[in-house]
């Protein structure tokens, strides 16, 4: 048989029925490493909040990062993403909303893979914020990243213990996932179920 005469291998991915490569949505719902930008030692804070539902039942790498600390809830803290020498998947930011345009060009400088932007004071509030939304959208343009936000109440898979959200509990392991476009129903629902 001739080298010419065997099958092409198949390249599109919907022939891959068992999904056994990587998916472009992985970083975000299936890190191993996430980054906190705007991690907190303030109580009741986002920043802190998202830290501590991390450390509470995350696997995976955790990487705070807050230019005026060394340590944050018993984790060495990084200046800045650079400073971060592993490959980090997620991104979670909680920083203010005139800093994202420059936090987002930096993950796309570093390879960060998806970015999740709790942050708010966007298009929802006016011309400016618009702004720093099309700022953030050219540097998206830079690279891959995949990004949900802004002004988001984060994301969550219970299965792998990923708590990247500001929401006091966790949800339940099981078989629903629920994707909203509102945080506070969103809210409401987990407490609901709970």
């Amino acid at each position: 048989m001739d080298a010419n005469d065997s099958a092409p291998k198949r390249t599109d991915p919907s022939h891959d029925v068992l999904r056994s490569g990587a998916l472009p949505l992985d970083a975000v719902f299936h890190p191993r490493s996430v980054a906190v930008l705007g991690a907190s030692a303030r109580e009741g804070s986002v920043g802190r909040t998202l830290l501590s539902n991390l450390i509470a039942g995350f696997r995976g790498d955790i990487y705070p990062v807050n230019p005026n600390h060394s340590e944050l809830l018993g984790l060495r803290t990084f200046p800045s993403v650079r400073a971060v020498s592993k490959e980090i998947d997620l991104a979670v930011i909680a920083t203010p909303a005139a800093t994202v345009p420059g936090v987002i060009a930096e993950c796309v400088d570093c390879g960060v893979r998806a970015a999740v932007v709790i942050s708010a004071g966007f298009r929802e509030h006016g011309a400016a914020g618009a702004e720093l939304e099309r700022q953030v959208s050219a540097h998206l343009r830079r690279g891959r990243l995949r990004l949900i936000g802004p002004n988001c109440l984060g994301v969550m898979n219970p299965l792998i213990g990923l708590n990247a959200t500001f929401a006091q509990t966790i949800a339940r392991p099981g078989n629903v996932a629920f994707l909203s476009q509102s945080g506070a129903l969103l809210t409401a629902i987990l407490d609901w179920s709970l």
